[in-house]
């Protein structure tokens, strides 16, 4: 184990709480505005549920938090493991201040009640590898002599907007031409309406909406349906319980595609300030000759233009037609473990490293 000057480190309290205390919404918003939504209900709304969740916080001196790490049981109950939960799979990391320094995660990893939640591993992903939290504490564990085992699950992809527009029109003007001609053939089989539903207007039926079209598409009909977001009650239910919370509500935005009374297409996404996160989008592929997909998407950017959005995360997988709207890759994709004990993470590496989670968990391709 590393020899660390622990003199210098500041005093920092740790506790371990039960379930998803409000302690992480405190942190969350000084996390800056890209993480914001890392909040209580963001892992409430965890499909599967919540038994047995417990919080590590960790506390200045004079009381206020500056991290919060959310935990589930992890694996077979007996082994005792834990992993950071979450709505969604790529951003299952948790709440630090952005102000947090390097020797206050030290004086964390090294504090007895945190090698306790953490033992014998704690799981810290899917997650960006330029997650600022996720990273601090990766570091300051393997400065104490953890052993860090990563896996690489691809790669997202980005759209920046700022510098697109800073080139020329965005959307391009062919772009706008050719979504002119899919309103046009979509408005022959009836009635276009277009509907953005965010804030107070998450309902069980704008859920079941986005479950009929999920159902109609390749993800409900041609998979194993392991990527879907909305099929299960199970979870409907987590993303009910995530918009519960109104500041993650306003964040969370979907908008829907109608051709007459039936439900098209949607696409489903977050904004945090200027960032928005793509989380799910989906077409009946009854309309798919007449590129529902890509009809809805640039809908939705219009939304995000408007709400001050320079940045887009398309997220992993696909990328054709994501290079196709502008996107370059991002930022790796990464699962990881924190282990204390060598002798085990020597046993857990070679598994580790073998093994992957099946879908990707991004955006399903526009037609």
């Amino acid at each position: 184990m590393a020899r660390q000057d622990r003199s210098a480190w500041p005093a920092v309290t740790i506790g371990i709480e039960p379930g998803f205390p409000a302690a992480i919404d405190a942190v969350a918003e000084r996390a800056g505005d890209a993480r914001s939504f890392l909040r209580a209900a963001w892992y409430a709304g965890t499909a599967g549920g919540t038994a047995g969740a417990a919080t590590l916080v960790a506390r200045r001196a004079d009381g206020a938090p500056f991290a919060a790490i959310p935990t589930l049981p992890a694996g077979p109950r007996l082994l005792g493991a834990r992993s950071v939960p979450g709505s969604y799979w790529p951003f299952r990391s948790f709440p630090v201040a952005a102000d947090a320094c390097e020797e206050e995660m030290a004086a964390l990893i090294a504090h007895p009640e945190a090698r306790r939640l953490m033992a014998p591993f704690l799981r810290i992903g899917p997650v960006y590898a330029d997650d600022p939290a996720a990273g601090a504490l990766l570091r300051a564990a393997e400065r104490a002599g953890w052993t860090v085992l990563r896996r690489n699950l691809g790669t997202a992809f980005r759209i920046d907007i700022a510098e697109r527009q800073a080139a020329g029109p965005w959307p391009s003007k062919s772009s706008q031409r050719r979504l002119r001609t899919y309103e046009k053939q979509l408005s022959a089989l009836g009635p276009v309406r277009v509907r953005q539903v965010a804030g107070d207007g998450w309902t069980p039926d704008v859920l079941d909406d986005l479950a009929t079209i999920e159902a109609q598409s390749w993800v409900g009909q041609d998979s194993d349906r392991s990527g879907a977001k909305f099929l299960t009650d199970e979870k409907r239910a987590g993303w009910l319980r995530a918009a519960a919370d109104p500041l993650l509500a306003d964040m969370l935005t979907a908008t829907i595609l109608h051709v007459g009374d039936r439900p098209a297409a949607f696409t489903f996404d977050m904004l945090c300030g200027r960032v928005q996160y793509g989380i799910a989008g989906s077409y009946d592929k009854d309309y798919a000759a007449h590129s529902p997909g890509k009809f809805i998407a640039y809908r939705q950017y219009d939304v995000a233009l408007e709400r001050g959005v320079t940045l887009v995360d398309l997220g992993a997988g696909d990328s054709g037609y994501k290079r196709a709207q502008g996107a370059e890759p991002g930022p790796a994709i990464l699962d990881c473990l924190i282990v204390r004990n060598r002798a085990l993470a020597a046993l857990l590496r070679r598994k580790w490293k073998k093994d992957t989670d099946g879908g990707t968990g991004a955006k399903t391709v526009p037609a």
